[in-house]
């Protein structure tokens, strides 16, 4: 019996019929078998392609992106996961269109979704704003369908909210499920979420967000480390307690890194901005205030510069669990000391020891982001799986 058969035998005993035709937004809003079938499928498709057999469910379509914020991974492993379903992906560069005409969103979504299929939305750099921007274009390709102006109606994907990183986060459990040898065996893991210090601000707090919200949900011992000020959300932080508690697991503060890392089976250090000076710049930016901008920019620097030796080290590795080969995650790109920086999150040989672990973890987000669209479009991904197994398509085809 192939992988993708036990795979999808495993998928039959999820409930997971109210993933049809819905959007992912946030990891928090699926259930515990909804998260699971995203892992399960992610590991069929990969299995799939791993045996050169096609995973195209789409003989034409289109997926569309919107990248709000700079990207490399997302943006490529968006890409992939449409290719991989068979679909073709164009990209909505908002400064080449006729948004910057006044065009309402209203109509740029219902413009772009006449034969889209999916549309990938990353916007994360303003407080409130990421969501709202995304329940709005959900909210108009609805409504088109509903006046009977689309066909059909495409369903969405939070490639990166101000909240939430469900597709990063969902690639960095697929990595720790492959390392562990399966999900059950990540019960009882200790896991250090800290900040590290950054020469930058206004880095997003939707990764750290996206993770202590997850991880406890599977068993897993979460330490959440960050100087004083560097507070996330706190709704945020109450939910990762709320599930700490339901799952029998731990969720705790820390203030220092060492104590993060003190027997810990995995340490992901990343830098993130204050929420309060995030929503401070939030509501700067509303205002036009680019005196208060700036000004706030170099108070944020300054803070940050008072902690450049929140930075992972050798000597903060031997307080692990396992030393130098305790899992090292980071979602890239890390400011490296000595390399991309003068003072950065993780000094030059940490990072060289681990390359290739976090290398290997980003190698999962197009096959996490390939499965809840799958999940999206797939009436019956049980019976679908199994005829991808059952067909054996080749996907690159030789004599």
């Amino acid at each position: 019996m192939s992988k993708t058969i036990e795979l999808a035998r495993h998928l039959e005993t999820l409930h997971i019929n109210d993933m049809y035709k819905t959007d992912f937004y946030w990891t928090w809003d699926k259930t515990d078998d909804e998260i699971d079938a995203v892992f399960t499928v992610a590991d069929a498709l990969r299995d799939l392609r791993e045996r050169n057999k096609s995973t195209r469910i789409f003989d034409s379509g289109l997926g569309i992106s919107i990248f709000r914020d700079n990207s490399t991974r997302t943006r490529f492993s968006f890409a992939s996961a449409c290719n991989l379903l068979g679909l073709e992906v164009q990209d909505l560069d908002e400064k080449k269109s006729q948004i910057a005409h006044g065009e309402t969103v209203r109509e740029t979504a219902t413009m772009i979704s006449f034969m889209a299929d999916v549309i990938g939305i990353r916007d994360d750099m303003y407080i409130g704003k990421g969501d709202a921007y995304m329940a709005e274009v959900s909210e108009s390709v609805q409504q088109a369908y509903n006046d009977g102006v689309l066909d059909h109606r495409p369903t969405l994907i939070s490639l990166q909210s101000d909240s939430d990183h469900p597709t990063q986060s969902s690639a960095d459990m697929l990595y720790l499920i492959e390392e562990f040898g399966g999900l059950e065996n990540l019960k009882g893991k200790k896991v250090a979420v800290t900040w590290a210090y950054s020469p930058s601000y206004g880095k997003p707090l939707s990764c750290p967000q996206s993770l202590i919200s997850l991880l406890p949900r599977f068993g897993m011992d979460v330490t959440l480390a960050h100087p004083e000020g560097y507070d996330l959300m706190p709704e945020v932080v109450e939910r990762a307690k709320g599930y700490a508690a339901e799952n029998g697991t731990t969720f705790k503060q820390v203030s220092t890194m060492a104590e993060a890392f003190e027997g810990a089976d995995i340490v992901i250090p990343k830098s993130w901005a204050p929420f309060a000076a995030m929503e401070k710049r939030t509501n700067l930016y509303a205002e036009g205030d680019d005196a208060g901008i700036a000004a706030l920019e170099k108070e944020l620097l300054a803070q940050n510069a008072t902690h450049q030796d929140w930075c992972s080290t050798t000597e903060l590795m031997e307080k692990t669990a396992n030393g130098q080969d305790t899992i090292f995650m980071h979602p890239l790109p890390a400011d490296i000391s000595g390399v991309s920086c003068e003072h950065g999150e993780v000094m030059a040989d940490v990072f060289d020891m681990h390359r290739d672990g976090m290398y290997k973890e980003a190698s999962y987000k197009p096959y996490a982001i390939a499965a809840m669209m799958f999940l999206q479009k797939v009436a019956d991904p049980v019976a679908t799986l199994k005829a991808l197994e059952d067909a054996g398509t080749p996907r690159w085809y030789q004599a």
